[in-house]
């Protein structure tokens, strides 16, 4: 069955390198151990090319060198956005959580993930939302 996301406008590519612009520290919702999973590999990308990852996972205490977090509300430092990895209707109470820190200015839905019902209560309340697109393909795609 095939989503429909024509209601939900998402930004386009000036928009997205404004995102990436401007958020620099990016909890990464349901970041995996394993080296070959797509969630590490793009967090690896991601913090090679300079951007602070928070690690979300149920497990381990370190990822990629970085603290292990079980929450987006247990992070202690600022968060600009959150990428999420994980089934699209933990996109509610992450966008709830999102808006309960107040720091997260983007709420991102990697590819194949689809909440609209998220992404608009996100959108209504002041964040950028984006669905269905994944962070290492927009950052290389726009040669950032």
């Amino acid at each position: 069955m095939e989503c429909d996301i024509s209601n939900i406008s998402m930004p386009d590519d000036a928009g997205i390198k404004d995102i990436f612009s401007m958020c620099k520290s990016i909890a990464i919702i349901g970041l995996s151990p394993d080296p070959d999973k797509d969630s590490h590999k793009v967090a690896r990308y991601l913090q090679k090319k300079g951007f602070k990852i928070y690690p979300i996972y149920p497990k381990e205490e370190t990822i990629l060198g970085e603290k292990v977090y079980r929450s987006l509300l247990d992070i202690p430092e600022k968060v600009a956005m959150v990428d999420m990895f994980r089934k699209p209707e933990i996109a509610d109470s992450l966008v709830d959580e999102a808006l309960q820190r107040g720091d997260v200015k983007v709420v991102w839905l990697q590819l194949g993930i689809i909440n609209n019902a998220a992404c608009q209560k996100a959108k209504e309340n002041g964040l950028i939302a984006v669905q269905n697109k994944c962070t290492k393909v927009e950052y290389e795609r726009l040669h950032l």
